[in-house]
């Protein structure tokens, strides 16, 4: 089985500021046996051909990606070409998947967010392949639960992401795809329901400390940073500005 993450942000990502680069992520999903890895930018699709040899070396397939929000919503679009930059509408994807081979997924979908995709989920159900399950939520607070309803209820598999701001985010939850280390095949696997997601509820202290990096709070379980405010990607685990 394939240790794989695929939500993840770099330094890269012309959105969100990220105190870390594409290297480093790679050395960190190394460090903790990821087998391949997704750097998902917000709305740009980082260009990996550098980077390959890099991961590669260290044990890590890298798979294309982005974070692109389609009609206001966020949705990733893995293993598409380039292309995948100039989806804006649910029917530009739709046409998107009739050309080119790809995995579509629903990021949070209903975490308390006007980007997160809610009602789009299920009216644009025959584009998604599968639905995530976000690292960000504890034992007593976990938006997760609809989308394991949904995706239960629809037949869709459900991969295990980190949603990765900050280093300290990868491996709490991540996805174990039964796949060779190729990004085909990892997708296919995904899509015929080769994956089982591993998810470990953060404490309050550690969500406190990660939203407290991210959006610059002074908070007895994480440091004051002082870094431009998180987009709305990164805003999921709270019931604010919905």
């Amino acid at each position: 089985m394939l240790k794989v993450e695929l939500h993840s942000h770099t330094a890269d990502d012309p959105h969100d500021s990220i105190p870390y680069s594409s290297t480093d992520l790679i050395d960190r999903a190394a460090a903790l046996g990821y087998g391949a890895l997704a750097i998902t930018l917000h709305n740009k699709q980082l260009d990996i051909t550098n980077l390959r040899a890099y991961a590669a070396e260290r044990g890590v397939v890298l798979i294309p990606g982005i974070e692109r929000t389609i009609e206001g919503k966020h949705v990733l679009l893995l293993n598409f070409p380039a292309a995948a930059e100039n989806v804006r509408t649910f029917t530009d994807l739709e046409r998107l998947k009739q050309r080119c081979r790809g995995l579509v997924v629903a990021p949070h979908p209903f975490f308390p967010s006007r980007s997160c995709l809610w009602t789009c989920l299920n009216r644009h159900r025959h584009l998604f392949d599968a639905v995530e399950c976000n690292a960000m939520f504890t034992r007593e607070a976990d938006f997760n639960r609809p989308a394991r309803r949904w995706a239960r209820q629809a037949g869709k598999p459900m991969v295990g992401n980190g949603d990765v701001h900050r280093l300290c985010q990868l491996g709490t939850t991540y996805s174990l795809v039964e796949a060779v280390p190729d990004p085909d095949a990892i997708c296919d696997a995904i899509v015929a329901g080769r994956v089982s997601v591993v998810a470990r509820p953060l404490t309050w202290r550690e969500a406190a400390g990660i939203l407290g990096d991210l959006f610059g709070w002074g908070t007895n379980a994480g440091p004051r940073v002082q870094t431009k405010r998180a987009s709305d990607s990164t805003s999921i685990s709270l019931p604010q500005n919905v």
